[in-house]
């Protein structure tokens, strides 16, 4: 089904190629998260994911030039192998479930991403951890599967490094690293399954622009602005992309 493209859509889409270039410019945390719940709200699900991949992967360009070789190999490898069995799965779900059906289990993940964020210091705090080489591969598997379906795959990956008690600098470039990696595993299934709408991707390209202003604004605001109130309004702001999607 062809999506007509209205200025809903184009409005919404440039708040988003904005937010995926503030994440890549040092704002990221859930502002990630909230990018396909938004696209979600006026477009159907399997259309957005194919829309947002390119959108993604020129973010991911500015986040291996700010974290170039900065990264933790070894993890990389461990958590791509288990992302192959989750992008499987997730590609299997979008091209079986209703587009509806699609929308509220959005829905379910954004709410339980957000009952994670609500708890996420009481969990870490009273986890014991003992590293095993299966954590990863499960933490992958997850991350592949949530970022498929949803470009929602930073929890699992998030939670899995922050176990791994790295230097910030290598945490943030192994995480960058292994989603830019991802992204380009996707483009196969995407194709295969004709969840790419290129009249779509072409027609909106002009708008793309706006990720290199959102890079600019989120190094600038970065050095600003109150980190944990900007968490907050993007909290509320998922919670609210949340209920729409629910009942719309």
């Amino acid at each position: 089904m062809d999506v007509a493209i209205t200025p809903a859509i184009i409005i919404v889409f440039g708040i988003a190629c904005f937010l995926i270039g503030v994440s890549k410019g040092g704002l990221g945390g859930a502002l990630g998260f909230l990018i396909t719940p938004l696209m979600a709200l006026v477009m159907p699900l399997n259309k957005v994911v194919g829309l947002m991949l390119p959108v993604l992967m020129i973010g991911d360009v500015f986040t291996l030039a700010f974290y170039w070789r900065k990264w933790d190999a070894r993890l990389i490898w461990i958590l791509l192998a288990g992302a192959l069995v989750g992008v499987t799965l997730a590609t299997f779900v979008l091209v079986s479930l209703p587009p509806d059906l699609l929308k509220k289990g959005l829905a379910v993940l954004v709410l339980l991403f957000l009952a994670y964020r609500l708890l996420e210091k009481r969990i870490l705090a009273h986890l014991s951890y003992r590293p095993r080489p299966w954590h990863g591969l499960l933490a992958g598997s997850t991350a592949g599967f949530a970022s498929t379906l949803a470009h929602a795959g930073g929890p699992p990956i998030t939670i899995y490094m922050l176990l791994q008690r790295l230097d910030p600098t290598v945490f943030i470039a192994t995480i960058g690293l292994f989603f830019t990696v991802l992204n380009w595993i996707k483009v196969p299934y995407y194709l295969f399954s004709g969840l790419f709408d290129f009249r779509l991707i072409l027609a909106l390209a002009w708008v793309t622009p706006l990720i290199p202003v959102g890079v600019w604004a989120g190094k600038t605001l970065a050095k600003r602005i109150d980190k944990k109130v900007f968490e907050t309004v993007v909290i509320i702001l998922l919670g609210v992309s949340a209920v729409l999607l629910l009942v719309g």
